[in-house]
């Protein structure tokens, strides 16, 4: 960590009340400046009951940060030739051939109509492909793929596909932003471009180059102790409302061991050291040290909005994230948010669903990273309020 010209103790105050007032177990945050890191600071506990403290080697449920890391690795072979961004998906996924599309406003599944167009790898990348989630519960393809266990553990990447190529898609591709399982379709396609398997193909070209020993799909038994415990709100129905309780282990399958399921969309842990070496190769416009992932262009592409002139990001469907569109697995920032400086135009962003969130300010020349383990805990207040506070730290 180098010398730190600025004062963020406003923030490690307000994280630090975040943690008082019994809505974070505890926290850890990264801060660079010109690639750097000018701060680190833990608050609480891994886990409260053991008061064991939060290190910068404790090990998280990283769920939808996964999605980067699997956007990087399609781009590495994208940059070897094995797909364009426009071809369609049924090149490589056969199953997708004569898939149908839910028409519009129905209310049972069957009332399906054929495809306008053919989603693409582009729209497989940017959440507009015609593919949901399950989770969200939006339309009746939601119950299709909750009934056949879209997701479900014991299932691979091979598997799932298969079973996703049988139902319906949710809506015309290119029609709207849905966030959805593609990021995990994805990763089957990183199987089939790379002729080996998704687990791999990560550690061998991104892992090992990174240096990201702590990263991968569960945690080895050896290192147990390391795995930070995961809470939920005692009241779900208001995330400012104090109390936590532990979480069950077997989201997505539990990460203690292997599962036949490496999903892409959700399935890495990971530690706040690893991934900001991670963000750092992203702020390096795809290289750390003397290992280079990806071009620049490469990078600055996977941050140029994708979506359709009048479509920004939202999910579910009465929910939009203000002023935000996206790009290739990375959301973009199209204006500040409240109490945000005119330098967080164009940051680009994401995180996961237990709490740990990561973001790029190009203008800023500054990125940062924080960590709990709160289920759900994307896009809570603590986050929006600790880049309040880093942005007004670096001015």
């Amino acid at each position: 960590m180098v010398n730190n010209p600025f004062n963020f103790s406003a923030m490690h105050t307000a994280m630090q009340d975040f943690v008082d007032r019994g809505l974070l177990a505890g926290a850890i945050s990264v801060i660079l400046k010109d690639n750097r890191i000018i701060d680190k600071k833990a608050w609480g506990f891994a886990d409260t009951a053991s008061k064991t403290e939060i290190h910068d080697n404790t090990i998280f449920r990283i769920f939808s940060n996964t999605k980067i890391i699997t956007s990087v690795a399609a781009m590495t072979l994208y940059e070897d030739g094995k797909f364009s961004l426009d071809d369609p998906v049924e090149k490589y996924l056969p199953q997708f051939k004569n898939i149908r599309v839910l028409k519009k406003g129905a209310t049972d599944p069957a009332e399906t109509e054929g495809l306008q167009t053919l989603p693409t790898i582009r729209q497989l990348m940017s959440h507009q492909a015609g593919i949901s989630y399950g989770i969200f519960s939006e339309s009746p393809v939601d119950t299709l793929y909750n009934e056949c266990e879209i997701l479900d553990p014991h299932s691979t990447l091979s598997e799932m596909v298969d079973k996703l190529a049988r139902l319906p898609l949710a809506f015309q591709p290119g029609t709207r932003f849905q966030y959805s399982i593609s990021t995990d379709v994805l990763a089957r396609l990183v199987e089939i471009w790379s002729g080996g398997p998704f687990d791999k193909y990560l550690s061998e070209n991104i892992f090992v180059p990174l240096g990201m020993a702590d990263t991968g799909f569960h945690v080895p038994e050896i290192e147990h102790g390391r795995l930070a415990t995961n809470y939920v709100p005692k009241n779900p129905l208001d995330p400012m409302s104090p109390g936590l309780a532990v979480a069950p282990e077997d989201i997505l399958g539990g990460f203690l061991k292997p599962k036949a399921l490496c999903s892409g969309g959700a399935g890495l842990v990971s530690t706040i050291a690893d991934y900001t070496r991670f963000i750092q190769m992203l702020v390096s416009e795809g290289n750390l040290g003397n290992v280079q992932l990806l071009k620049p262009e490469t990078v600055a592409l996977m941050h140029t909005n994708q979506l359709p002139e009048g479509i920004e990001v939202q999910c579910p469907a009465d929910w939009f994230m203000p002023n935000t569109v996206f790009g290739l697995g990375l959301a973009i920032k199209r204006a500040p948010l409240e109490g945000e400086p005119v330098e967080a135009i164009d940051e680009f962003h994401w995180g996961g669903l237990a709490g740990t969130h990561t973001w790029i300010s190009p203008r800023a020349g500054i990125a940062a990273l924080i960590f709990t383990q709160r289920f759900p805990g994307f896009h809570h207040e603590f986050s929006h309020e600790f880049k309040r506070q880093v942005y007004k730290a670096v001015g």
